[in-house]
């Protein structure tokens, strides 16, 4: 098993930044692909971005592209956001993913969750 743990949203005005941080416990050699999902109110869960633990490979979804960057601490077991930019339209859940087997862009492929932390940005 795999517990994530995510910290760093709150409340930002639209073109702040905010930083979120993800920290991996127990099995953690298993971990191929660590990401970000988020959920607004009366919505599905979407992918937002992706990193491949090994090589660090990134992917983003064309939303979030040259406004958030994902990047990771391999010695911390650590993944984090980094979000600039920021639009009302990105306030929402987010949740850190540990995937399984399956495609990177889909809920269906995520092994673990955690438990989410919310991001709000006020116009």
């Amino acid at each position: 098993q795999v517990q994530l743990v995510e910290s760093g949203g709150g409340l930002v005005q639209a073109g702040g930044s905010l930083r979120l941080s993800c920290a991996a416990s127990g099995r953690t050699s298993s971990i191929n692909f660590m990401g970000w999902f988020r959920q607004a109110p009366g919505k599905e869960r979407e992918f937002v971005a992706a990193i491949y633990w090994g090589g660090g490979n990134t992917y983003y979804a064309d939303s979030v592209k040259g406004r958030f960057t994902i990047s990771r601490d391999n010695a911390k077991n650590t993944v984090y956001l980094q979000m600039n930019s920021l639009k009302p339209e990105d306030t929402a859940g987010y949740y850190c993913a540990s995937y399984g087997i399956g495609s990177i862009y889909h809920t269906r492929s995520v092994a673990h969750w955690g438990q989410g932390t919310q991001v709000t940005v006020s116009s």
